[in-house]
């Protein structure tokens, strides 16, 4: 027989020592202590200081009062970027560096700054600037744009090279070369237009009460291998001189390049970059799954639109400006995920990869062979196919590639 205890319970109000299992004013008094709240209610405490940074998980947490921002700082990916950053202005330095008027170093730097020899400068800024800034913008705009398809689909194939939007910027330049039909446009602003309507028929086929990652690819697919099958019937039915023009401009070049060329894809870059960066926390959660991200709020096709549009506008002024350069779209992604260590290819880090990915391939071109200079996207074709043959082995090993 169990008898009851012969001490009465405690009384509601009361809690035995050491436990706070019951009752809200402890709990009300902690938060209260680490959150500063003073009689007016205003948040000064620790949990609110707009500098505070928490440890968790391995990574610095921040919360700012004003702008209301939180998020997390990842000193890997942080570090990363910041080398890059370095290898980039390197590579951009030694590609200014060379020519048949070599420079040194420091000289460069210095007619950067607009300090030197008159003669330094009139070579560095005029001659070789305008190619270099172009390299250096056409990587940036095509590693992020890469991130953005490869993010967006799930899937490191999904990159404006395979896709077709690259593609179909090479049909429309092709196009209006051997027919002429310029209308009074350049060749950028041709290739322009070719890549934004290849996206729109890439989208609009793949549309099916929505879209999804996995049907881009596909259609994308299709449409890039009819681009390219109608841009090599262009080229075998033109003439002579008008199939040199359309391969040298096919292959990815950046010899020759001026300011004319140049500003329309910094400006596109200045637009559009911002926009690419602040997509990234919505880019996240689309990873989740579409159900699972319109769970968070997060507006599914809108998002994959915008992000779309802001992908095809970088690839396709980039496009313009040097040409269709092979892998680059598809290789910086995975490159900088794998060295800042992330579950998604990073989007800053990847236009940095983009970038000194073609400076340092234009730098190869132009010295590899002497008296010779290559089109930089034959460097970058024969650098991205082991990488593009390593995508397909390791997505055949993780049972995804069919």
């Amino acid at each position: 027989m169990i008898h009851p205890p012969a001490t009465d319970p405690p009384a509601p109000d009361s809690q035995p020592p050491g436990s706070h299992a019951t009752g809200t004013a402890p709990a009300e008094s902690r938060i209260a202590k680490l959150s500063g709240l003073k009689s007016g209610g205003e948040p000064t405490g620790p949990l609110y200081a707009p500098t505070r940074l928490g440890r968790f998980g391995g990574r610095g947490h921040f919360r700012l009062v004003a702008p209301p921002i939180s998020g997390a700082l990842r000193p890997r990916l942080l570090g990363v970027s910041l080398t890059l950053t370095v290898g980039v202005f390197a590579a951009f330095c030694w590609l200014l560096s060379i020519g048949d008027f070599p420079i040194t170093l420091p000289e460069v730097v210095a007619a950067l700054a607009g300090q030197g020899d008159p003669g330094n400068m009139v070579v560095v800024r005029e001659l070789r600037l305008p190619r270099a800034a172009a390299g250096l913008l056409v990587g940036l705009a095509f590693g992020i744009s890469g991130a953005l398809f490869q993010t967006m689909a799930r899937n490191p194939m999904a990159s404006p090279d395979v896709i077709g939007l690259i593609q179909g910027s090479g049909t429309a330049v092709v196009a209006s070369i051997m027919f002429g039909w310029t209308g009074g446009l350049s060749t950028q602003t041709i290739g322009l237009a070719g890549g934004l309507l290849t996206a729109l028929v890439v989208y609009l086929l793949a549309w099916k009460r929505g879209t999804t990652g996995y049907r881009i690819i596909l259609v994308g697919i299709g449409v890039s291998w009819m681009c390219a099958s109608a841009t090599d019937y262009l080229i075998a039915r033109g003439g002579q001189f008008q199939a040199q023009a359309a391969i040298g401009w096919l292959v990815g070049n950046l010899n020759g390049r001026d300011w004319s060329q140049v500003i329309p894809l910094a400006f596109a870059c200045l637009v559009l970059v911002p926009i690419a960066l602040l997509l990234g926390r919505l880019l996240r959660t689309l990873q989740l799954g579409d159900d699972v991200a319109a769970g968070l709020g997060t507006p599914v096709q809108l998002t994959r639109f915008a992000i779309m549009l802001s992908g095809v506008g970088l690839i396709a002024f980039g496009t313009a400006a040097g040409g269709p350069i092979a892998f680059v779209a598809l290789a910086a992604p995975q490159i900088a995920q794998r060295l800042a260590g992330t579950a998604w290819p990073p989007t800053l880090a990847s236009g940095l990869t983009g970038a000194l990915i073609v400076l340092v391939s234009d730098v190869v071109a132009a010295r590899l062979i002497p008296d010779t200079e290559l089109p930089v996207g034959i460097v970058t074709g024969v650098l991205g196919a082991p990488v593009l043959l390593w995508l397909l082995i390791r997505a055949n090993r993780a049972g995804s590639g069919g």
